[in-house]
């Protein structure tokens, strides 16, 4: 069975890991946003291991719930799977821009 986790990892740092997918979208989006507050936040990918549009669209939600509190959300080292599919959506630059 699929698994995600999203962590603490420092202040204002958070670190995910595991599938970010269509079968784990649906815990994955209460679980990061029970995490996110104001303020400037760093989520680090590094952890994804499988990622696809769903998970993308989880990425989105948060964004838009920092951004909603007036905060900052930036993702990083995001796997390549992810970037791909962020990039045919015109999302790159949105998600990733700071991520190298």
């Amino acid at each position: 069975m699929a698994s995600f986790r999203i962590a603490p990892a420092g202040p204002a740092r958070l670190e995910a890991s595991g599938e970010l997918d269509f079968a784990t979208a649906a815990a994955a989006l209460p679980a990061g946003l029970a995490l996110l507050g104001p303020g400037a936040w760093v989520v680090n990918l590094a952890g994804v291991t499988a990622a696809d549009s769903a998970g993308l669209a989880v990425l989105l939600e948060w964004l838009a719930a920092v951004s909603e509190h007036g905060g900052s959300l930036v993702f990083e080292s995001a796997p390549a799977q992810l970037m791909a599919i962020a990039r045919i959506s015109d999302l790159d630059e949105l998600l990733f821009a700071q991520s190298g």
